[in-house]
């Protein structure tokens, strides 16, 4: 089972068919759901799993959401798509306004509230995983970092691999690069996800990290899978009509982890594994694979 620790909160994604009126009425289109990168992860997962063996729970949420109506729809949303939530329950449900412009760039303005605050996790929510992704939201904020780190020792103590998504440039750049990257050391991930402005500021090309598995996404052009310091480029298939990106990143991972889980000896099937679901959330509204 995948497990995966960090935020669940409301997505508001907001599509504009023109330039933001400032200080006036923008007439858009605005489509509530699920959200939160890590809960992405796990509901997309759940979703492949659920297609090819009809069984439930097939991946986990660890995460903190707010004692409020609004949880409880996002904790129903978790186990009707085919996750166990294993979540705390405690001050106000975070939500993220997501601002989609007409040429498909996304502005987010974040308000994690609850999501940022888990403490721990009790070891028994470790039972039955076989892999643990983290995305760095979790690792930026506290007392989530500190609970995601404990996390990671805890999979590492049972041997379960850990993976972690880079998720955000801006984030990265605030908390200190080179901090980033020590501390990506200390963790020793097996797998590490990022994208081209990611890998970028990371310094990749000229530092790179030593683990075993660095995957650079780049959007429709060729993905770059770095293996035991073997580097290989991975096209894309082209996607088609783009209805929104969010959530793609997520799916990728999702969608690699997936088949890692079933296979860890082949990653290049792991890649096409995570174009081909990343393909389904971008003909999908927000983060879903529910295609318009």
């Amino acid at each position: 089972m995948l497990c995966v620790i960090g935020d669940l909160v409301e997505d508001i994604v907001v599509w504009l068919p023109e330039s933001l009126n400032y200080g006036a009425d923008t007439p858009s289109r605005i489509v509530r759901t699920r959200g939160g990168s890590a809960s992405n992860v796990a509901v997309f997962a759940a979703t492949v799993a659920r297609n090819e063996t009809n069984q439930a729970p097939s991946s986990r949420l660890i995460a903190q959401v707010g004692d409020d109506r609004l949880g409880d729809q996002l904790i129903g949303a978790l186990r009707d798509a085919g996750v166990d939530p294993c979540v705390v329950r405690g001050g106000r449900t975070g939500s993220i306004v997501v601002i989609v412009s007409p040429d498909g760039e996304r502005t987010m303005l974040t308000d994690r509230a609850a999501s940022t605050q888990l403490q721990q996790a009790p070891e028994k929510w470790f039972e039955s995983v076989s892999l643990l992704h983290v995305p760095a939201y979790s690792l930026f904020s506290e007392p989530l970092a500190t609970a995601a780190r404990s996390c990671i020792a805890t999979a590492h103590d049972k041997n379960i691999p850990v993976s972690i998504d880079a998720s955000s440039a801006s984030l990265i750049k605030e908390f200190g690069v080179n901090k980033f990257r020590e501390l990506i050391h200390q963790l020793r991930p097996k797998i590490f996800f990022c994208n081209t402005d990611e890998a970028e500021i990371l310094n990749l090309t000229t530092q790179p990290l030593d683990l075993d598995i660095v995957v650079i996404k780049a959007g429709a052009r060729p993905t770059t899978l770095i293996e035991n310091n073997v580097v290989k480029t991975i096209e894309v298939e082209p996607v088609g009509e783009i209805i929104d990106t969010t959530g793609a990143g997520d799916a990728f991972a999702a969608g690699f982890l997936t088949k890692f889980g079933e296979n860890n000896l082949d990653t290049y099937i792991c890649v096409l594994a995570g174009h081909q679901l990343a393909a389904r959330v971008l003909r999908s509204p927000g983060a879903t694979m529910d295609a318009q």
